[in-house]
């Protein structure tokens, strides 16, 4: 096999790892909770082989899924490739056998019109299956407690479209998932197609409808009563220009954004449109409706965040891509097309967000980010009834990954519990885990794990009780 490129992306902490591990019985500095029994899933993208081409984006990278098994005080690893036919098939090949990032004119021919998926972006607990999730194609299902790969998850036979979203949300209320594809009828397609799945598994209600211009519609917000979908000018390249091997996607400046708000259980007819000035965001804190108010949470930059994705002919300017926390609001019941306010809710430059999940859906006080900052590696505690914000920096030699809250228990008030990050060692390239007092971040770790090996930088992880895990019919052990 030939060697990795020499270039940033596979060099120092995004190097390739390439492992597959069990790790029993970590080492810890601390104290583990005894009340904390479940285990916590992160995705990380990690080539398998050297990409066909050098001028790819990260994003273009096989998936792997880490679960850290908490169970009586101590910690048990398992790491796995998501096995997608992709993966099968160049492991088969010994080579990468697929091109660029979401351009299939790029493939080897002997890969033509198969499966793309890489399932590399979120891991989610749902229906007894963990299921790994990427935006441009189906989820793949897993086993929860031996990571292995069971195939393509179609909701029992309900998914009526190609894609699914990486960020799907859960109404603690009802048990039901709300989520969406979109390119729903092809490449660069304008379709989005909306889903409601009842806490049995089966998709409910879909909704087709059309967004104003193709984009990266990465996540979407969830109240009692509506679905909220930001459109963002990380817009489409065109098929010409996947044909010439430029980026998928790049960022307009020109064109102003939307947020689309759909009632839930609603039809396309009932889809309202509100319009603001050019900005960028991706992930969602959180969104809740006063009625016909809705409030959607996000990181908000006033340029575009991915170097990768620049506008045509310019650079990317970092100064543009600083995002915080910012709540907009629009009114149902107005026959205005803009929006009602954008109130800036935290100065702390970060993204990633995340909450207690029991309050998805609904008003809430607590909110977690990852700090954007190159200088220093950070995570912040946004408390949005006192509008302080509290951070913790790990320092320099430490590049955290998303923060995620943990519940000390089911009954616990909001925000009261532990908060998880997964944090790469540079001089060491070494990985380490830590947790933290959700509301006492200053405080720093209360507990370090320590692995003896380095896992890839991942992006997204979340945390399932022991109940979600594994029915009474399954028990979980950390030498299954």
């Amino acid at each position: 096999m030939p060697r990795f490129p020499d270039i940033p992306m596979f060099q120092g902490i995004h190097a390739p790892s390439r492992i597959e591990i069990d790790l029993h019985d970590l080492e810890v500095d601390g104290e583990i909770p005894r009340d904390l029994d479940g285990a916590f899933y992160r995705v990380a993208p990690d080539h398998q082989y050297p990409p066909r081409f050098l001028d790819d984006v990260p994003f273009n990278a096989d998936g792997t899924v880490s679960r850290f098994l908490f169970r009586e005080g101590r910690v048990h690893l398992r790491h796995r490739y998501v096995r997608t036919e992709r993966f099968r098939l160049e492991r088969a090949a010994g080579r990468a056998l697929y091109g660029k990032y979401r351009n299939p004119f790029t493939d080897d021919p002997s890969v033509q019109g198969r499966s793309r998926n890489l399932a590399n972006t979120t891991p989610l607990v749902w229906d007894g299956k963990l299921l790994a999730l990427r935006e441009d194609s189906p989820p793949v299902a897993m086993d929860p407690i031996t990571l292995e790969t069971e195939g393509d998850w179609s909701f029992h036979g309900t998914l009526g479209g190609p894609t699914f979203t990486a960020h799907p949300k859960i109404d603690p209320r009802t048990g039901e998932m709300i989520a969406f594809g979109f390119a729903a009828k092809g490449l660069y397609s304008r379709d989005v197609v909306y889903y409601e799945v009842d806490p049995s598994g089966r998709i409910t209600h879909e909704v087709w409808f059309e967004i104003p211009y193709y984009c990266m519609l990465h996540d979407f917000g969830v109240t009692q009563d509506y679905a909220a979908f930001p459109i963002i000018p990380v817009c489409g390249a065109g098929v010409e220009a996947l044909k010439a091997g430029k980026p998928h996607y790049a960022w307009d400046p020109t064109k102003e954004i939307y947020l689309g708000v759909l009632p839930r259980g609603g039809a396309a007819r009932d889809l309202r449109w509100f319009r603001a000035p050019n900005q960028f965001c991706s992930h969602v804190m959180n969104a809740f409706n006063d009625r016909t108010r809705l409030h959607i949470d996000v990181p908000v930059a006033p340029g575009n965040m991915f170097p990768f994705f620049h506008e045509p002919g310019k650079p990317w300017d970092p100064a543009q891509a600083q995002s915080r926390m910012t709540r907009w609001t629009v009114d149902l019941a107005s026959k205005h097309e803009g929006f009602e306010s954008a109130e800036r809710l935290s100065e702390y430059v970060g993204e990633f967000p995340k909450i207690d999940h029991r309050y998805q859906t609904q008003p809430y006080r607590h909110g977690w980010l990852l700090g954007f900052d190159p200088a220093r590696s950070s995570i912040a505690h946004v408390d949005h009834q006192t509008g302080k914000t509290q951070t913790w920096s790990a320092g320099a030699n430490t590049a955290l990954q998303e923060p995620c809250f943990i519940p000390r228990s089911e009954r616990a008030a909001e925000g009261d519990g532990y908060i998880i990050t997964v944090a790469t060692r540079i001089r060491e390239m070494r990985t380490d885990v830590f947790l933290l007092d959700a509301q006492r971040l200053e405080e720093g770790p209360f507990a370090t794990i320590h692995l003896p090996v380095r896992l890839r930088p991942g992006y997204h992880g979340n945390w399932a009780s022991r109940a979600r895990i594994a029915p009474s019919s399954r028990e979980v052990g950390e030498h299954e």
